[in-house]
């Protein structure tokens, strides 16, 4: 973890309450897929914790929803504009049990972190698919920034307003896949699991307190034992997560 200053560079509506935020400064502490950073809001006394889309040494991309009255200050910030950042919070993806086929599923404000993730597995040189879940066409993001990375995107919408009428689980069923990795809300990971045929990873959304540790709030119970969502996790593999 590092507490860092960092540089807003811009700022856009990208969907639906969704928006698209540069940071510019020291991000070295962000070294894996799946990881978030916990930005410090005026006027909030906890902070905001946002998973990281994609990122580099000097800068990060996030990608959030307007939820509350943290996030729709964040909408709000214009260039220039600096923010006090815990980065490099929580344990990511581990690509190296990807095998040659892997799949992303993503749901809504879940999609972001496997965006890096799918980079870095293509990159490897792995046939990489990802299912992108919203519930509406007002809602959906990344299609095509998926599809420059090189994987195989397929969109499903609730409603069919995009892509395919109904839920990431109905395409998931009908793919041939070696591993899956996966971030979303409850309900949607809960269905993930119900279908798999292979072993994976989530990443769980959890009400945070500090964000690295220290106190205890958003621990959860494992097969082997308690695990906190920000330092254990985000990510925890499908064997060892009780539902």
């Amino acid at each position: 973890m590092n507490e860092t200053v960092l540089r807003v560079t811009s700022n856009k509506k990208i969907a639906l309450n969704t928006y698209l935020m540069k940071l510019d400064g020291d991000c070295s502490a962000v070294t894996v897929p799946g990881q978030f950073v916990n930005i410090s809001l005026s006027g909030f006394y906890l902070r905001r914790p946002i998973s990281v889309c994609d990122y580099t040494s000097d800068s990060v991309t996030l990608i959030y929803k307007v939820v509350g009255g943290g996030t729709a200050l964040m909408s709000e910030l214009q260039p220039g504009a600096k923010l006090n950042v815990l980065t490099g919070l929580g344990n990511g993806y581990d690509d190296t049990l990807s095998g040659g086929r892997p799949l992303l599923v993503g749901g809504g404000a879940g999609v972001p972190p496997l965006y890096s993730l799918a980079k870095k597995l293509t990159a490897q040189g792995k046939k990489v698919m990802i299912i992108l879940g919203f519930n509406t066409a007002d809602e959906v993001f990344g299609e095509e920034e998926f599809r420059e990375t090189g994987a195989e995107v397929f969109l499903t919408t609730v409603d069919g307003s995009a892509g395919t009428k109904g839920f990431v689980t109905d395409v998931m069923k009908e793919l041939d896949y070696t591993y899956f990795y996966t971030c979303g809300p409850m309900p949607m990971l809960r269905a993930v699991d119900g279908i798999a045929v292979t072993d994976g990873q989530f990443s769980f959304e959890e009400r945070m307190g500090c964000g690295f540790g220290a106190c205890m709030g958003c621990s959860c119970k494992t097969k082997y034992g308690y695990k906190r969502i920000c330092r254990d996790g985000p990510v925890l593999k499908r064997e060892e997560i009780v539902w």
